[in-house]
């Protein structure tokens, strides 16, 4: 049974729910030598009149992330859920459970029909337990405003960087980036982390972080014509006032020093490893770089 615990990012605003995972080689969002723990990270934006989940957490996590908004929501609460990546296991297993247990009026898709991309469990949309979720499509573009209940704005952006289709999160009022699949590189050695960071890291430097996304979903990185890509990550620090990164999985970082070492790095990592600079080449599988 996985490590759980609940932070509260902003009082009474926001929540992170972590289940933890071991890292044995298994798990793709990380290097295949990895080892310790990383946390499964879904995120509880609350107002009175409403809430957002992003994201709801792998299958194995389905009772612990179920008692954990049992503590933060009431059933008949309003629940709209936004998965970040819609192909993505972490983001969409859990939402009929959740559908079933709570007052989910929404989820956010990019596509139309998101039933089609969340049910795991049955094809009979007739039968007497099937949840019927009203599918809430995103606006074309780069840029979508949405809100958490009807006074708190937030931004969904498309990841200016990303191998899938995938959204992240600005809140203006905790000045929070919720940043899904970047910035998952901090992991620990025990399930109880800590898995909020409070001042600088001792592990991002640029060896590091080019490494750990060669070896993981970045790997096509490496002489890619990635200098739009760069310009855009670089777009969204000089937009938003970010005070915390909150990934999908691993270990959340707060403080504005470390929010621009880890753009800092990651724009460094990125200018050298555009095609201008490097050759692409054919990576054998399990070859670490």
């Amino acid at each position: 049974m996985s490590f759980s615990a609940i932070t509260e990012l902003a009082k009474d605003k926001i929540y992170a729910l972590h289940n933890t995972f071991e890292l044995d080689g298994h798990v793709s969002a990380y290097p295949q030598s990895a080892r310790g723990y990383a946390a499964s990270n879904c995120y509880l934006l609350k107002e009175d009149d409403g809430a957002i989940l992003l994201d709801t957490g792998y299958a194995a996590h389905e009772a612990s992330i179920l008692d954990q908004l049992g503590t933060l929501l009431t059933p008949e609460a309003p629940l709209s859920i936004f998965p970040l990546r819609l192909n993505e296991f972490m983001s969409v297993c859990n939402v009929m459970a959740i559908a079933r247990n709570f007052n989910v009026v929404e989820c956010f898709s990019p596509v139309p029909d998101i039933e089609c991309w969340i049910e795991f469990e049955t094809v009979d949309r007739e039968a007497a337990d099937h949840p019927n979720i009203k599918t809430t499509l995103l606006e074309r573009g780069d840029y979508s405003r949405i809100s958490v209940g009807k006074h708190h704005p937030i931004d969904a952006l498309n990841a200016p960087i990303r191998l899938i289709s995938t959204r992240w999160i600005y809140d203006p009022e905790s000045k929070t980036l919720f940043s899904s699949d970047m910035f998952t590189h901090v992991w620990h050695d025990f399930e109880e982390g800590p898995w909020v960071l409070d001042g600088l890291d001792n592990i991002t430097d640029e060896g590091f972080v080019r490494s750990f996304l060669l070896n993981t979903r970045y790997w096509w990185i490496e002489g890619a014509t990635i200098d739009t890509a760069r310009r855009n990550v670089a777009k969204v620090f000089e937009t938003y006032d970010i005070e915390t990164l909150a990934p999908g999985y691993g270990t959340i970082l707060r403080g504005r020093d470390q929010v621009e070492r880890q753009f800092t790095v990651l724009d460094n990592v990125l200018r050298e490893l555009d095609r201008s600079k490097i050759k692409p080449q054919y990576i054998p599988r399990g070859l670490e770089r």
